[in-house]
């Protein structure tokens, strides 16, 4: 019988690569729920074979209804966030792809954690917020949690074989293709549509944003110190422009172990659906002899991307701190795409959050609620006031 996985966030690109994966196995997988955030035709596109369709936006219920009628489908429809944590904790789902974008995916991430699933995790903010309360829950639910950002999939095929002792020693490093201005000294007047455009990936605006500030790798460093229980001090940033190595990790022998491929999503979706085999995934093997460029590894520059620094600030901080940094980067990057602020301000913005901000530590995922909305709050009161621009 074929095993049914739920796609939570199907209409992103990581949620596409994930169909793309499925359909190359109809008689391995099979498509239980899809869900996505308001795109009621991109996702009724993508419902055929579906059980259901579910929406986060509940306004967009009616619409869905009607793209899935006019396609003929049979699909049911639903919408809300209890529809969508539903679909998380569906007792019939053998994996769930957690792909949601930003922090709207953390009750997805909590209700998968308790009801014991195959976590597949897209949503790097659900760890980042989540922290140890939603570690906790994995571990009391039953639940397994398996990565899908390229760069924790390798780092956890890399640690695979390791003992817990020399887990102990082991040093991260995170590669960072160093987004579309590593080489742009100057970025002053960065525009909407420069940030929106990466040289690598084709990904959201918000997550290509964060790409161009390098937050992206500031968040993926704060995960892999709760995804892998790595203090951060042990977690280094390496700038790799290829992203041919998408990850490795040091041991106390001097060996690194590393995973490399061409850049594709499809890659680590199919390492966590399939582990611990392998499966195909339709991405293209690696021939080392038709590289075009060689493999370069560098320094960050911390100076002018001052974003990555926070990661580690905001981890010594402790308490509610990597929330409010996740929170201020969402409001920040909200407001820059809407063309209110510039794009020096986004990092402007998540520095005054993090020293303006002390939280207590969250007890609840009631608490990292509130704890997200006082941030972006804060946000929005340094950008009306002027003092953000």
């Amino acid at each position: 019988m074929a095993k049914k996985i739920n796609i939570l966030g199907a209409t992103g690109s990581i949620g596409r690569s994930a169909l793309d994966v499925v359909s190359r196995h109809p008689g391995e997988w099979q498509v239980g729920v899809l869900a996505a955030g308001s795109r009621a035709e991109e996702l009724a596109c993508e419902a055929c074979g579906a059980e259901a369709a579910v929406l986060a936006d509940e306004s967009k219920l009616p619409e869905l209804q009607a793209a899935l009628k006019e396609r003929g489908l049979s699909t049911r429809a639903a919408a809300g966030e209890a529809a969508c944590c539903e679909a998380a904790s569906d007792p019939e789902a053998d994996a769930v792809l957690l792909a949601a974008s930003g922090a709207a995916g953390l009750p997805q991430a909590f209700a998968a954690a308790k009801a014991g699933k195959r976590m597949l995790l897209a949503n790097k903010e659900s760890v980042v917020c989540g922290g140890a309360l939603l570690q906790q829950a994995i571990r009391e639910g039953g639940a397994e949690l398996l990565p899908v950002d390229s760069e924790h999939s390798a780092i956890f095929q890399s640690l695979a074989a390791a003992t817990p002792a020399q887990r102990e020693k082991a040093v991260i490093w995170l590669t960072c293709s160093g987004g579309p201005f590593l080489r742009r000294m100057d970025l002053t007047g960065v525009t909407v549509e420069e940030a929106s455009t990466h040289p690598r990936w084709k990904m959201g605006r918000k997550i290509t944003v964060d790409s161009a500030t390098l937050m992206n790798k500031a968040l993926e460093v704060i995960e892999a110190r709760w995804l892998f229980d790595i203090p951060p001090e042990r977690i280094r940033v390496v700038i790799h422009p290829q992203s041919i190595l998408h990850s490795g990790v040091a041991f106390e022998d001097g060996a690194v172990m590393a995973e490399l491929g061409v850049p594709d999503m499809r890659t680590p979706i199919a390492v966590a659906m399939a582990w611990p085999e392998r499966t195909e995934s339709g991405a293209a093997a690696l021939d080392f002899t038709k590289l075009k460029e060689p493999l370069t590894f560098e320094a960050p520059d911390l100076e002018r991307f001052p974003q990555l620094k926070l990661a580690w600030e905001a981890l010594e901080a402790g308490d509610s701190a990597t929330i409010v940094l996740n929170a201020a980067n969402e409001a920040a990057v909200a407001a820059f795409l809407d063309r209110k602020i510039s794009f020096l301000g986004i990092g402007r913005a998540c520095r005054e959050a993090l020293s303006g901000l002390v939280l207590p530590a969250p007890k609840s995922l009631s608490d990292i609620y509130a704890a997200d909305r006082e941030a972006r709050s804060f946000v929005d009161s340094l950008i009306r006031s002027g003092r953000i621009s």
